[in-house]
């Protein structure tokens, strides 16, 4: 009776031991990558070196050429004033953009609506100085995008929005900007919800996954939102932990217990 009280308490130990530990597995990134995976891994890749334009996106477009009275009319103002009328700015200048509609459409100034959802950045300043060089001389068309930003949640250090200046960011890139996942997150199912068309797609990500450089979701686009699962130690911890704590410890006390009747 003694061994078999004994090996009790092995397993229950066993047990605690196996829910509470993280393997070095669980924290690694790529733990399936090497060199004869490259290959195959550069086949399928689609580098993205530009952001796509989509509706929603805010859009910054400047107009110069050597007449500059003459592209003045295609720029909205970039200061705002302190009364309508007034020739006195306020302190704090305003840039103003052009909201892109349901339809890809930016209205601007003279030209009026233009199509730009689809294309990337320099596509849309391409497109935007064929239209403007029927009308003014060598035109320059510089195009940004404004307030580009993913969101990012869950078990990561800094949960926060994190800004897209360059409108190219990686899943990576994205968590690198958050601080990292906790010890807690579980890198075999991170979810991005992203919307296309006016409807919702979600995706779940295998960050020990070589293949993710593969994903459609590697690349994030605007507006994405990133979440990052909990493994089990975090969902015991935060959810039940004094139930937790409670059973283990009258299991523990129940044993040593035993273990202390059968030897006496």
């Amino acid at each position: 009776m003694y061994k078999i009280t004994r090996q009790f308490c092995v397993l229950i130990i066993a047990a605690v031991t196996a829910v509470s530990c993280v393997t070095q597995k669980q924290l690694t990134y790529l733990h399936d990558a090497d060199a004869s995976k490259v290959d195959s891994i550069n086949a399928k890749y689609s580098p993205r070196t530009e952001h796509v334009i989509r509706p929603g996106d805010a859009l910054t477009v400047f107009v110069s050429a050597l007449d500059k009275e003459a592209v003045a009319p295609y720029n909205l103002p970039t200061v705002i004033y302190a009364a309508p009328g007034s020739n006195q700015v306020q302190t704090t200048p305003m840039l103003q953009y052009y909201v892109v509609d349901a339809a890809g459409y930016i209205e601007m100034p003279v030209l009026g609506k233009l199509q730009v959802g689809g294309l990337s950045r320099p596509e849309a300043e391409e497109e935007i100085r064929k239209v403007l060089s029927r009308q003014v001389i060598d035109p320059t068309v510089r195009v940004s995008v404004v307030g580009a930003k993913v969101s990012v949640l869950g078990e990561v250090n800094r949960p926060s929005q994190v800004s897209m200046p360059s409108g190219r960011m990686t899943i990576f890139d994205a968590l690198a900007a958050a601080g990292d996942l906790t010890p807690y997150g579980r890198r075999d199912n991170v979810l991005i919800t992203r919307e296309v068309n006016g409807k919702l797609e979600l995706a779940r990500l295998n960050l020990g996954n070589a293949d993710i450089y593969t994903s459609p979701y590697y690349f994030l686009q605007q507006n994405d939102v990133v979440y990052v699962s909990p493994n089990k130690v975090r969902a015991i911890g935060s959810t039940n932990s004094g139930l937790w704590l409670s059973v283990v410890s009258t299991a523990l006390s129940a044993a040593t217990i035993i273990v202390t009747v059968v030897k006496k």
